[in-house]
């Protein structure tokens, strides 16, 4: 049992909340329901003390405008200047360019992520098929043989990648290689890839009036979080907290 001023949080209720904060273990779970239930209760007490309608939890989401209305009222947020955004453009200048451009050709030896036979069955054909290729195989031909994606009827050809185009776990491994077969397979959620890239253009620079306002954006919204976890804290602090201690700045809320 927990006691927030005046109110108290039951084990129940810090039970119910853990299906809303996945983590490593039953203990950190209950952790992190407790703490969002503490910081709600306070959110809610406070808002009350300004005259601000507070709704039950049963209540529709768009019903709990008291804490966007609590945040604009008692949190100042500053935004960021111009001088901060382009200072900000020039110290990440590689982070803003275009998508590099690959011309890829793969064959997928397909296997369901549950399915561990099936991946391992797939991952020892996938590293066939590159010894296969490594010593004159013919790619499109081994497509047309193995792979399980309709690019097998052009050869294994992806044509012309971006980013953003792929599952992410392909992504990473693909645009970070350079022309010509990779020499191990690249896992996905579909199984394994034996992956070639014909040709890979690099991205461009952005010129700064291209990104100005995505950066503005990104900074607003890192102080914005920050500004709300110093209230956060604020708030406990001043509270009188029973049943539960933690340490503000190294909970994963105040983040």
């Amino acid at each position: 049992m927990i006691r927030v001023n005046d109110t108290t949080i039951e084990e129940k209720s810090v039970l119910e909340e853990m299906q809303y904060h996945p983590a490593e273990s039953q203990q950190e779970a209950m952790k992190k329901a407790a703490e969002a239930l503490i910081i709600g209760e306070l959110f809610k007490q406070r808002a009350r003390e300004l005259g601000f309608k507070v709704t039950a939890p049963s209540a529709e989401a768009a019903e709990h405008d008291f804490v966007e209305r609590l945040i604009d009222q008692e949190v100042h947020i500053p935004e960021a200047k111009d001088e901060e955004c382009e200072h900000y453009f020039q110290a990440n200048r590689e982070r803003f360019t275009t998508s590099p451009l690959l011309e890829v050709r793969h064959i997928l030896l397909a296997a369901a992520p549950d399915d561990n036979k099936g991946r391992m069955e797939a991952l020892s054909l996938a590293e066939e098929v590159i010894k296969q290729l490594q010593t004159g195989g013919d790619f499109a031909g081994l497509a047309r043989g193995h792979s399980s994606c309709p690019s097998k009827e052009t050869g294994g050809s992806l044509g012309q990648l971006s980013r953003g185009q792929t599952v992410p776990e392909f992504e990473r491994v693909v645009f970070a290689l350079e022309p010509g077969l990779h020499d191990s397979p690249v896992e996905s959620r579909y199984g394994f890839h034996v992956v070639w890239v014909e040709r890979k253009v690099p991205g461009q620079p952005l010129d700064y009036s291209a990104v100005k306002e995505k950066i503005r954006d990104y900074l607003n919204e890192k102080v914005r979080h920050k500004a709300i976890a110093q209230y956060i804290q604020t708030l406990i602090a001043d509270a009188e907290i029973e049943g539960y201690s933690f340490e503000v700045d190294g909970s994963p809320l105040m983040q």
